[in-house]
Order: structure tokens, then C-alpha cells, then sequence
């Protein structure tokens, strides 16, 4: 699956993001730069990575979803490619109007950073096929605006949907009915804040990352 992972100006997660990329989906992966305006040829996967792009000015993710690169993006989106935004990926996300609803501070209004525990709430998703319905898995989270939310009519939408694919079993920053990562209407797009790229090696603390990637390599040879 050819890979490009993005970078912005305060990105901190985007050589993590490469390295699992080219572990588990791409050895040739990419980093593209905020300022370029398309994606390489073929791409398939547009990873989005965390960070502190632009320092959060304003809020996070605002300026980097209005960086040239995101016009490439959007299309890529529009024409069903897949793309994956994690941490301040998803904020930016959801800043670019790729995906509803917003975060905002941590409930306790501390960053956060530790291992948590997640239910695959649908595994019938190009990003959660390798996983089991209902399956726990540990994926580490480091984010400082992680609660998510969105009005009534979005939030219900996203669960009679289906689009909620994971969720916090102990919600560590006060995300509306726990939510820990969602998908656009097609299902191509996915914004999470734990991190599964940090948990594709047994060696770094634990596997239960790879099934995001496996199952998006999955879905490309469908």
C-alpha cells in the first residue's frame, strides 16, 4: 500500500509514523511536506500524524488544515483513497471538515500520556477488519486535547452509523459517549487519538497497533 505520511511544522510523530508505515504496509513510504502541493503518484494511504503542528496557534490542527497539502488530501478522500489521522492527525481532521465534531482540552485539562485500554466497536471497517468485534486492545494515547465532541444530532448519527470504531473503556479525557476514533461516511477516512503506530513491535511495549495496518492492507487487495 503505498504510504505518504505528512509533515507540518511541529509535527513530533511523523517519524513514528513512517517507521510503522514501512514495517507494516510500505517499505518505500514517504514523508511529504505541509507545503507541496499534490501527493505522490499512486498513493493509497494518507497518514496524517500527531504532533503539535504549528505549535496548536489558535487550536489544534487549525493551521495545518489549512495548509496546500490539504487540498491533495480532500481529493484523494473524495476519489476513496484512505486516509489516517492520529492524534493531532484527527484534530486536524476534523479542522479540514474531513470528519465531524471537534476535540477539545482534556476533561482534567492535563496532557496525557499512558497506555489505554480500547473496544473495536466495529470491525467491519477498511481500518478494523483484523480485529474481532468487541475486542479490548492496549494502544498508548499522548494528547493534551483529546475530548471529543459534537452536538447531539452528529454524535447520534455516528453511533446509528456505526462510525464510532473505538472506544475508551476508562475514558481519559472526557470524550462524549467515549469515543476514541471515528470514520467518515465512506468508511476511507479514520481519526483516532490513541496511537497504534506506537504499538506495532513487541520489543516498544505491545502489537495491538498492527491491526489497523494489517487491515488496511487487507482492504487494498480488495
Amino acid at each position: 500500500m503505498k504510504t505518504a505520511v505528512i509533515q507540518f511544522p511541529g509535527s513530533n510523530c511523523d517519524a513514528d509514523a513512517l517507521h510503522a508505515a514501512r514495517l507494516t504496509l510500505d517499505p518505500d513510504a514517504r514523508f511529504v511536506w505541509h507545503s507541496e502541493a499534490g501527493l505522490p503518484d499512486g498513493t493509497d494511504l494518507v497518514f496524517v500524524p500527531g504532533g503539535f503542528s504549528y505549535g496548536d496557534h489558535l487550536r489544534s490542527g487549525a493551521v495545518a488544515a489549512r495548509s496546500p497539502i490539504m487540498t491533495a488530501i480532500k481529493a484523494h478522500a473524495e476519489r476513496g483513497g484512505f486516509v489516517l489521522g492520529v492524534c493531532n492527525g484527527f484534530q486536524i481532521l476534523t479542522e479540514a471538515g474531513l470528519l465531524p465534531g471537534a476535540l477539545g482540552r482534556n476533561r482534567d485539562l492535563h496532557f496525557s500520556c499512558k497506555p489505554v485500554h480500547l473496544r473495536v466497536e466495529n470491525n467491519q471497517t477498511a481500518f478494523t477488519s483484523a480485529y474481532r468485534g468487541g475486542q479490548t486492545i492496549e494502544i498508548p494515547i499522548a494528547h493534551g486535547e483529546g475530548n471529543y465532541y459534537a452536538d447531539p444530532e452528529t454524535v447520534a448519527r455516528l453511533e446509528g452509523e456505526g462510525r464510532v470504531v473505538f472506544r475508551y473503556l476508562d475514558n481519559p479525557n472526557g470524550s462524549l459517549n467515549d469515543i476514541a476514533g471515528i470514520v467518515n461516511e465512506r468508511g476511507n477516512v479514520l481519526g483516532m487519538m490513541p496511537h497504534p503506530e506506537r504499538a506495532v513491535e513487541a520489543l516498544l511495549g505491545g502489537e495491538d497497533g498492527r491491526g489497523v495496518f494489517q487491515s488496511l492492507q487487507g482492504a487494498l487487495v480488495k
